[in-house]
């Protein structure tokens, strides 16, 4: 484990932070740190940052009440850059964006597909059973209640297997429906994507116990 005197600042005594939504992935902002705005972030578990322009501390969101609450600190190897794994209470763009990267300089072929994460449907999904959308399947799902969406996942799981045995194309698309209704029956149950990686996690770190057992023996 890394401490604050292992990291490298550069001549300014300063080093950049990148912060990354801890659920999407996405990137948020760029900022710099110095050694005392690093430890008041490893100690508050909040953002806090050196301000070039103003020369002085920066805690994000003290005024706008925008907080990165920070997860996970990863210097690179060099260890002259951070990544800062965070829950953001709001916009991380001083301009009301999620993020402050939305400028394009060169953008995909497939701009559609860019923006989209399991996370981010997660959410929308979310949505639809916190403020129900007059025809919108996804709420008329909610309202229909668990034993509807089970059963659409009983479905979406037979059509999967039937279309894996047919064609690749076919089964991305039933693929997708399952994964999607998959989705709406966690939202249900009150079951996080986070949740669902936490548990693969742990199997997977049994799973390389046992390998490494094995290859004692």
């Amino acid at each position: 484990m890394l401490t604050v005197n292992d990291v490298k600042f550069n001549n300014d005594g300063l080093i950049p932070a990148i912060a990354v939504d801890d659920d999407s992935g996405e990137v948020l902002m760029l900022a710099y740190m110095n050694a005392e705005s690093l430890k008041i972030t490893l100690e508050k578990k909040l953002a806090c940052f050196w301000s070039r322009s103003r020369k002085e501390l920066w805690l994000k969101g003290a005024t706008s009440g925008n907080y990165l609450h920070v997860k996970e600190i990863v210097a690179d190897c060099d260890r002259d850059t951070l990544l800062l794994y965070v829950k953001p209470d709001g916009p991380a763009c001083h301009l009301g964006n999620t993020s402050c990267f939305v400028d394009d300089l060169m953008s995909r072929e497939e701009k559609q597909h860019e923006r989209f994460t399991l996370c981010g449907l997660m959410e929308l999904i979310k949505g639809r059973k916190s403020e129900k959308v007059e025809g919108s399947y996804t709420s008329y799902l909610f309202e229909k209640g668990l034993d509807k969406i089970l059963k659409k996942v009983g479905e979406e799981s037979t059509e999967v297997v039937i279309a894996a045995k047919n064609d690749k194309k076919e089964a991305v698309y039933e693929i997708s429906d399952l994964i999607y209704h998959l989705m709406v029956l966690m939202a249900e149950m009150g079951i996080d994507i986070k949740d669902i990686i936490l548990e693969l996690a742990s199997r997977h770190v049994i799973d390389k116990k046992v390998k490494q057992e094995k290859m004692t023996q």
